[in-house]
This record gives C-alpha cells, structure tokens and sequence, in this order.
C-alpha cells in the first residue's frame, strides 16, 4: 500500500525554522512530482511548494517565495520542506503530496501541524 508519512512539525517562534520530511514507500517515487500543500481550518488546501520528476525544477507560492525551499532525495525516497522566517500565518497542516500525470496517480499524506507562534 503506497504511503506518504510526513515529520518534522510542530511549534516554532516567528523567525524560526523547520524542516518537514515526507517518507514514501510503495511507488516509484522518482517518477513522481511531489509538492507540498497547506490548509488552515475552513480554507481550502494550498500549494506551498512543488518539484519536478525530471529536472529538479521548483515552484513556490509567493507567500513563501525566499523563504522555504523544497529539495528531493530519490535514493531515499524522501521531499523536504526547508521553512525559514516562518511567520504566523504560516500555520497550517502540511500535507505531501505525489502526482504522476502518465498514469493518473495522486497519493496524499496524512498531515504534519505547524505552528507558528510567540
């Protein structure tokens, strides 16, 4: 059974830093584009960070443009989520997420808190 387990959350002040993981197993994880999403209560879930299969390029959402970096290690089959300058409004649940267009596969994590706060 593909899984997604995400690590790494948890509480941090304003200007701290975190760094999320995402573990797969069960899937070809270098064939796939992973992202990470966000979702705060009563919002709707959020693209904060995505990377390719291919070429390693990078998306982010502006709100945390030079601030988080998402990076790929495929002999672990592993993303991370490298936050910097986290803010309050950075707090949400991050979920992993693994799409693979060629064969209609999209698989979810199950969610890590962050909370950023004084």
């Amino acid at each position: 059974q593909v899984q997604l387990v995400e690590s790494g959350g948890g509480l941090v002040q304003p200007g701290g830093s975190l760094r999320l993981s995402c573990a797969a197993s069960k899937f070809t994880f270098s064939r796939y584009a992973m992202s990470w999403y966000r979702q705060t209560p009563g919002k709707e879930r959020e693209l904060v960070a995505a990377i390719s299969s291919t070429d390693g390029s990078t998306n982010y959402a502006d709100s945390v443009k030079d601030r988080f970096t998402i990076s790929r290690d495929n002999a672990k089959s592993t993303v991370y989520l490298q936050m910097n300058s986290l803010k309050p409004e950075d707090t949400a649940v991050y979920y992993c997420n693994a799409k693979r267009t060629e064969t209609n596969s999209n698989y979810w994590g199950q969610g890590t808190q962050v909370t950023v706060s004084s």
